[in-house]
């Protein structure tokens, strides 16, 4: 099986990335796609004790830990996301402050088009598709 991957990222000061470029190919399915997030308003150096403390608990209380840590420090929230994906669908998904999609533009891989409009749980509210009523 033919499979490859190329990830090119842009990083905020110490911190992880907020803009990446991602290529790949595993099989038959192709993706492609540009991503926008926002990182934490902490310095990152509370990140690394965290991860220094957190590595020596049990592991099975590491997922505990973490969630306790970044309910208070906001992490990798997603804001953007364009491109093509694996179903040969290609989109667009704008997302609010805490990563929820909220507006989803897309192809789909059928050539049918839609834009969705999406609340605060991911239910879709409004929606407009390219097909005559």
């Amino acid at each position: 099986m033919r499979e490859n991957h190329g990830h090119l990222s842009l990083d905020q000061y110490e911190e992880n990335q907020i803009f990446a470029l991602d290529a790949g190919q595993e099989g038959k399915d192709k993706f492609s796609r540009i991503t926008i997030a926002d990182q934490g308003d902490y310095p990152v150096e509370e990140k690394r004790k965290a991860e220094d403390q957190i590595g020596r608990l049990p592991a099975d209380k590491q997922g505990a830990a973490w969630e306790a840590f970044f309910a208070t420090h906001r992490h990798d929230v997603k804001r953007l996301v364009l491109g093509r994906n694996p179903d040969g669908s290609v989109g667009l998904n704008l997302r609010d402050g805490n990563g929820q999609v909220r507006i989803v533009l897309e192809v789909q891989s059928d050539g049918k088009g839609v834009l969705q409009f999406l609340d605060e749980s991911g239910k879709v509210v409004s929606e407009f598709t390219g097909q005559k009523k």
